[in-house]
C-alpha cells in the first residue's frame, strides 16, 4: 500500500455524490474504473471484508495503492467518463473489448456543386451522405467502383466550378468511366441527376439499373456489338451479386445491431448483426478478456459501452438476449450521442428472437473453433510481452517502439520507427525520418536525429493537446544494435527529461538476435521462446521498414533530393541552388542574405531553406 495514502482515512472524504473512481496499484498504474451513483457508497463496498466481491475484485482490492475519483452532475456523465477513462487507460481488472475495428462508410459529397462517391472511416457533420457502417473494406472498395462505371461519377479532387478547363481530362474520361464535369462537358444538372440515381442505388434501390443493364446488352447484341454486351452483362452480374448480398430480414427497414455474447471461462465473444434499412449488410464478432464470475449480462453491458463509444453511427435499435446492467442510463447515453431516441430491446417472440438466437449460436461456434487459435496467437503477442517484462524486470509494457537506421556510404541516410502494440504490430504509427543534419555514414548521430525530432514532435502535440502519431510515448523503446545505440537514446531522453526504459537488440556475428541489452548489461534470451521470437520480428520488422524507404529514394536518383522536401522550392529555384553552391552542406551553411542573392529567391523562399535546414 502507498505509506502517504491511508485509505481508510480517504474513504471517510467521500462524497455522497455521482462521478467515476480511479483504482491504482503500487507503481501508480490505473487498474481499473469504475462509476457510481453515490462514490461514497461504491467506493467503500470495495474494502468491506463481510461483502462477497468475487476472485476478480478480491485480487483487484489486494493491488490498490491508492484510489482517486472525480465528482459529476449526473449518473449519465459518470457513465460518459467511465467510457473515456477505459478506453484511454485500458484498466487490467475492467472487462476489455480486445479488438478495436472501425467500419467504413461510403460518403456521396452532395453539398459539393459536382459531387463525389468515396469511402470515409469516420461519419462527420459536414452535409454529405453517409451509408453504412459496411463490415467490409473490399465490399465498399467494390461498390464504389461499381458506382463509378455505372453513373460516370468523378472520382478526382478538383475544385469545381472553379478549376472547369484548367487542366486536361483525366484517363477516366477516355475509358468512358467519367463525363468530364472538369471541362465543362456535362452540365451541372445533368450531373446531380447521376447523383440521384447513385443515392437510390445506394439505399437499395437495384430494379432500374438491373433494368436498363438488361436492356442495353439486349440491344448490343442484337446490334451484333458483342465487346459491348459482354461489358453489359459484367456490369449486370456485379449489380446482382450486390444486390443478393443485401438479404431482406426486416420488412419495416429499420437500422437495429443485434447482439449476443458466449463464453467460457476467461474468454468471451460478442456477435454483432448489422442490420441497415431492413436489410442485413454484414456481421462481426469480438473478443473479451472477462474474470470466470462474469456473467453474459455483464460481458454484454461493458461491450455495448466500449465498441458504441467509438463507433461512428449508432442505430435506432439494439437487440440483445437479456437485460443490461443500466439498461435505462445506456439508452439514455446512446440518444445523446446518436441524436435521436435509441432502444435496448430484449425480444421475446417471433422474428427478432429468431435473429438473436442466431446470433447467440454464431457466438458460441466462434468461440468454440477460435479458442485454441486465440490462446497461441495471446501467447505469440501478450504472452512474449509478458516474458519479456520478466527479463527485464518491468510492468505494463503496451506499446513498443523500434528504431533502426539505413543507408548506402552515408547517402540517403532514413531513419525508420516501427510500434508494437500488445505484442502486434500497429502500421498506422510506422514513421519515416528523411535523414537532414548528419553526412556521411554516422549512425549514431542519424539515429540522434530521429530521436530528438520524433520526441520533440511528441512533447509538442501534447503541449497543444493534439492527437497526432507522436503524441503516444512507449512504454519501451527498442535499439537495433546494443551499447551504442541505447546510451545514444538514453542521452536524447535526459536531454528532453523523459522518463522511457531503452533496450537494445543486440545481433550475433550472423546478423541473428543473441540478446538484450538494458541497464548496462547483456540479457540472453531462450532462443526457443515466444519472447525471442516476438524480438525477432520486431527487429526484422525495423529493418525492413528502413530498408523499403531507403529503396524508394535510390529508386528516383537524380530526379530528387532533399531541396525537394522544402516548401516553396521548386526545379527552377533547386538549380539555381545547385548552381550557386558546391553540395548540399555549403546550401546548410548559407545564411539567409547569401541566399537571397540567387536570381530565382526572395525573402520568403530563402527563410524556408533556412528554417529547413536549422
Amino acid at each position: 500500500m502507498n505509506s502517504t495514502f491511508d485509505i481508510q482515512e480517504e474513504l471517510k472524504k467521500l462524497p455522497g455524490k455521482p462521478g467515476v473512481y480511479i483504482m491504482h496499484d503500487e507503481k501508480d498504474a490505473i487498474i481499473y474504473v469504475g462509476k457510481a451513483i453515490s462514490l461514497k457508497n461504491r467506493v467503500r463496498q470495495y474494502f468491506q471484508s463481510s461483502r462477497n466481491k468475487g476472485v476478480k475484485i478480491e485480487q483487484m482490492v489486494t493491488h490498490i495503492s491508492r484510489f482517486e475519483y472525480i465528482v459529476t452532475d449526473s449518473e449519465l456523465e459518470a457513465l460518459v467518463l467511465e467510457c473515456n477513462l477505459i478506453k484511454e487507460h485500458r484498466p487490467k481488472y475492467n472487462t476489455m473489448l480486445m479488438d478495436d475495428k472501425t467500419y467504413p462508410f461510403i460518403k456521396v459529397t452532395v453539398e459539393e456543386a459536382y459531387p463525389r462517391v468515396m469511402m470515409a472511416r469516420r461519419m462527420v457533420k459536414d452535409k454529405a451522405k453517409y451509408f453504412g457502417p459496411y463490415t467490409s473494406a473490399g465490399a465498399v472498395k467494390d461498390t464504389i467502383e461499381l458506382i463509378r462505371k455505372l453513373y460516370h461519377i468523378r472520382s478526382c479532387n478538383r475544385n469545381l466550378p472553379k478549376d472547369i478547363g484548367k487542366e486536361r481530362p483525366c484517363l477516366n474520361y477516355h475509358i468512358h468511366q467519367c463525363e468530364a464535369p472538369c471541362q465543362g462537358y456535362i452540365s451541372r444538372e445533368t450531373y446531380r441527376e447521376s447523383i440521384q440515381e447513385v443515392l437510390h442505388f445506394l439505399n437499395g434501390n437495384y430494379d432500374p439499373i438491373l433494368k436498363e443493364l438488361e436492356d442495353k446488352m439486349q440491344a448490343a447484341s442484337e446490334a451484333l456489338e458483342f465487346e459491348k454486351a459482354i461489358e453489359y452483362r459484367e456490369l449486370l452480374s456485379s449489380v446482382q451479386q450486390i444486390a443478393q448480398k443485401q438479404k431482406i430480414t426486416d420488412t419495416a427497414g429499420d437500422d437495429r445491431d443485434i447482439l449476443a455474447a458466449a463464453l467460457e471461462e476467461e474468454d468471451a465473444v460478442v456477435q454483432v448483426f448489422f442490420i441497415r434499412g431492413g436489410r442485413l449488410i454484414g456481421r462481426d464478432h469480438f473478443y473479451l478478456k472477462v474474470a470466470k464470475e462474469d456473467t453474459s449480462g455483464e460481458i454484454l453491458s461493458s461491450f455495448v459501452k466500449q465498441f458504441y463509444a467509438g463507433t461512428p453511427y449508432i442505430p435506432a435499435e439494439l437487440m440483445l438476449p437479456e437485460e443490461i446492467e443500466d439498461q435505462e442510463l445506456v439508452e439514455e447515453w446512446l440518444t445523446k450521442k446518436r441524436g435521436h431516441r435509441v432502444h435496448l430491446k430484449v425480444p421475446k417472440k417471433g422474428t427478432k428472437e429468431k435473429l438473436v438466437e442466431l446470433a447467440q449460436k454464431n457466438a458460441q461456434m466462434v468461440l468454440k473453433n477460435d479458442k485454441e487459435r486465440l490462446k497461441r496467437e495471446e501467447g505469440r503477442t501478450i504472452g512474449a510481452v509478458r516474458e519479456l517484462e520478466k527479463i527485464l524486470g518491468l510492468q505494463g509494457i503496451v506499446r513498443m517502439e523500434a528504431y533502426d537506421i539505413s543507408n548506402t556510404s552515408g547517402f540517403n541516410s532514413v531513419g525508420s520507427m516501427v510500434v508494437y502494440e500488445k505484442g502486434r504490430p500497429k502500421r498506422n504509427d510506422y514513421r519515416k525520418f528523411r535523414i537532414k543534419n548528419v553526412q556521411g555514414p554516422d549512425d549514431y548521430a542519424s539515429m540522434e536525429e530521429v530521436l530528438t525530432r520524433r520526441f520533440e514532435h511528441g512533447l509538442l502535440e501534447r503541449e497543444e493537446k493534439g492527437e497526432g502519431g507522436f503524441s503516444s510515448f512507449p512504454d519501451l523503446i527498442l535499439m537495433d544494435g546494443g551499447k551504442g545505440q541505447v546510451n545514444i537514446a538514453l542521452q536524447v531522453l535526459d536531454k528532453l527529461h523523459l522518463n522511457i526504459p531503452v533496450c537494445g537488440m543486440v545481433k550475433d556475428d550472423n546478423h541473428r538476435t543473441r540478446g538484450l541489452y538494458y541497464q548496462n548489461q547483456e540479457l540472453p534470451i531462450d532462443r526457443n521462446s515466444e519472447c525471442f521470437r516476438l524480438i525477432t520480428r520486431i527487429q526484422d520488422e525495423a529493418h525492413r521498414f528502413a530498408i523499403t524507404f531507403h529503396r524508394q529514394l535510390r529508386s528516383k536518383g537524380q530526379v530528387h533530393s532533399i531541396l525537394d522536401d522544402i516548401p516553396g522550392i521548386g526545379p527552377a529555384r533547386r538549380k539555381d541552388l545547385m548552381r550557386n553552391f558546391e553540395n548540399i552542406e555549403a546550401i546548410r551553411n548559407a545564411t539567409v542574405e547569401e541566399l537571397k542573392e540567387l536570381p530565382s529567391m526572395n525573402e520568403k523562399s530563402a527563410q524556408e531553406v533556412y528554417k529547413f535546414f536549422h
